[in-house]
Order: structure tokens, then sequence, then C-alpha cells
């Protein structure tokens, strides 16, 4: 492994992580400068901030000749938010499941998921597969707000008022959103230069050491809650940022460029996702409990690592 690749990485990851964190403060704080609802904010500005780091690099990957890092962060994340994320957080303590998870959120996600299976079954992502996962997504979120208006929820963090002002949460979008584009580029030209040096295909290396690391938000996000015991949404929030992975993710980079699909994916990891969210659904069935429970998050979290062995030890060598 080059050292300057392993340099590129890891300053990739930090860039990209906190740039994350300034556009969702700077977008937030805008958009309360303007008087637009929490609600609001928070199904759309933080909702597209938190997923940010996943979404450029997958266009920096596209744009940049490297169309397998852009598919495998995205199915590497879908994995990782259930059997990673739920898994630690289960283990540290049980999670009570919404029954809106169940009713709501789960099938969506199901849909997305088969939807994805579906439309790369001829090899490739297009503009036409872009443009169809967009108008879902644009739907799915102006859906959502008028959900959680009537129901009386607020999504996202409340703020009281913002706390920069428009000149500075302005700013604050700029910088961050270029840092994005650097730190993504860092990213792939590190990856792509530690998967040629190891014998590592791209695709290995991107569902697993890319995925995780644009998941670190998440991961932290989630122990965090699951110490405090307040696990009653993350269910369905790990969900939601699996919607927007296929649909946002995916169609945003599809509209850039054509994303060949490659056989591994067809034959492989597409069935893993697919396994491991049918798995989930059983979990958090009112007959099993409602609730992941321990022994479900060891289940979890050992498929994950079983997952991640096969990709890098069994199929990743070129």
């Amino acid at each position: 492994m080059h050292f300057p690749n392993l340099i590129y990485l890891l300053a990739g990851f930090v860039v990209l992580l906190l740039s994350g964190e300034f556009l969702v403060r700077g977008g937030v704080c805008l958009a309360k400068n303007f008087k637009i609802s929490t609600l609001v904010v928070g199904v759309t500005v933080v909702s597209l901030g938190t997923s940010a780091p996943e979404l450029v690099v997958s266009v920096n990957a596209a744009l940049t000749d490297h169309p397998a890092i852009s598919i495998g962060t995205v199915i590497g994340s879908n994995i990782s938010n259930i059997a990673l994320v739920l898994g630690l957080m289960a283990m540290i303590s049980p999670i009570s499941v919404n029954s809106k998870s169940v009713k709501i959120d789960w099938p969506i996600m199901m849909c997305a998921t088969v939807l994805f299976y579906l439309l790369i079954l001829n090899s490739k992502l297009q503009f036409i597969e872009g443009l169809i996962f967009v108008a879902l997504l644009a739907g799915f979120m102006v859906w959502s707000i008028q959900r959680s208006r009537h129901e009386n929820i607020e999504l996202g963090t409340k703020f009281e008022k913002p706390k920069y002002t428009v000149m500075v949460s302005l700013v604050l979008i700029v910088l961050s959103s270029t840092g994005l584009v650097l730190g993504a580029n860092w990213l792939v030209k590190g990856a792509s230069g530690i998967a040629l040096a190891m014998g590592v295909s791209e695709h290995a290396i991107s569902v697993s050491v890319i995925a995780l690391g644009t998941s670190i938000p998440e991961v932290a996000t989630s122990v965090v809650a699951a110490l405090r015991k307040e696990t009653d949404i993350l269910v369905g929030n790990i969900m939601g940022s699996n919607i927007f992975n296929i649909l946002g993710i995916l169609g945003v980079t599809s509209l850039v460029r054509t994303i060949p699909i490659e056989e591994s994916v067809l034959k492989f990891d597409i069935f893993w996702v697919l396994g491991i969210s049918l798995l989930l659904f059983f979990f958090i069935l009112p007959l099993n409990g409602g609730r992941i429970d321990r022994w479900k998050g060891v289940v979890l979290l050992l498929l994950y690592v079983l997952y991640i062995y096969l990709v890098l030890i069994v199929k990743g060598i070129t």
C-alpha cells in the first residue's frame, strides 16, 4: 500500500465529514433565517446534507471513470446501516421499533430496493432510470412532509433561532460544498490507488472502507442514541437513509453519467441488500416482540462481518 494513497484516503474522510457537518449547519441556519419551518428543514436540508458525502463521492467517482465506487458506496452503506449500525445499537441497548417503521418505512425501503434490482438487470443505470429515481425521491419527500404535518410531528432538530446570519450561513455553505468536492476527490483517488496497490477491486474497497467511512456520522449518532436509550425512531431514520441512498444518490449520479453494473453486483451484492432488508422486517414484526433485541443485534453484526469477509477476502482479489 502506498503511503500517499493512505494519506489521501484519510484526509478525504476527514474533509468529507467536516464539510457535511458544516453544510447541515449552514443550510439549517439559512433556512431558519428565511423562516422556513423546522419540519421542512428536517426533511430536506438535514436529510440531503447528511447524505452529501456519499452523494459527492458517487458523482465524483462516476466522472473520474471509477463507476464501481459509485455503486459500491451505496450498496455498502445500505448494508452497513442495517447490519452494522442497528446491530451495534441493539447490542448496546435493545431497540424499540415504532409501528410506523413496520407499516410505512420498511415497505417503502423494500420497494426502492426491489426497483433498484429490477432496473440494474440490464447491467447499467442510465439517464432515464435516474429521472425515475429522482422523481420518486421528490414525491417521497413531499409525502413525508405532508404526513408529518398531519401527525403534528416535526422531523429533524429543533432550532429556536438561527445561530448564524444569512451571510455567515452562505459562507459556510460555499466553503463546505467546496470541501465536499475536494474531500471526495481525495477519497476516490486514495481508494482507487490502494485497490490497485493491494490487488483488490475498487468495488470491494467501496462497499467496505468507503461505505463505512461515509457512514461514520450515522454510526456515532446511533451509538449515542442507544446509550441514552433514545432509539424509538432510529429504525425509521435508518430506513429513510437507505431510501435516499438508492433514489437520491444513484438517481443523481446516473443523471450525470451512465453507471455500468458489475456482474458481482447482480450475482452477489444485491442479494445481500435484499436479504438483510428482509431479515430486518422479520426482526421488527410485532410477533417477534416489536423490537430488535441484543441477540438480533449479534446476528446482524455477524452477518456484516461475514459480508465484508466474503467481499474482501473471497471476492475482492482481482
